[in-house]
């Protein structure tokens, strides 16, 4: 994809069609967490995992998530920037995705997920809200905002 200024769209996923599907919203300090429904319809925030400066992704965390949730799937938010293009951000993204799919056996799908923090940040603001000090909390909506646009996409394009 490098190199590429499509957007990506929905493209058939190796994903379950039915059962929760859990988004990962990966960043260096924060990986926003969220999880569906089983119907595949609603998202909705579910945690925050820290990762600590120069410690690896807590993985054990992730695993116990997935157990506790009978997860089916897993969407991993690919970080293109602007111009719909991969840097180190969406490489390091890439690299959890085969990761989570050598630890958890289940099938993972890479989802754009450009500006969603921003929205979350906009949206929040917007309520008359602040998201100073809820860093946390940004990160987990950020997660579901991606996996809404996911099963939204997916629903649209009758898979």
């Amino acid at each position: 994809m490098e190199g590429t200024t499509d957007i990506p769209t929905f493209q058939h996923s190796n994903l379950p069609s039915g059962g929760r599907l859990l988004a990962v919203d990966w960043g260096e300090k924060r990986i926003g967490i969220a999880c569906s429904d089983e119907s595949q319809t609603l998202a909705q925030p579910l945690t925050t995992l820290t990762r600590r400066t120069g410690k690896r992704f807590p993985m054990q965390r992730l695993l116990a998530l997935l157990e506790t949730r009978a997860v089916t799937g897993i969407v991993v938010g690919l970080p293109l920037d602007e111009r719909g293009e991969e840097g180190a951000s969406a490489r390091a993204a890439r690299e959890l995705a085969a990761a989570i799919g050598r630890h958890t056996g289940l099938p993972v799908s890479l989802w754009d997920e450009r500006f969603t923090t921003a929205r979350v940040h906009a949206a929040v603001r917007e309520m008359g809200g602040t998201t100073r000090g809820r860093k946390g909390d940004v990160d987990a909506l950020a997660a579901a905002l991606l996996l809404q646009h996911y099963l939204d996409a997916k629903r649209g394009s009758g898979v």
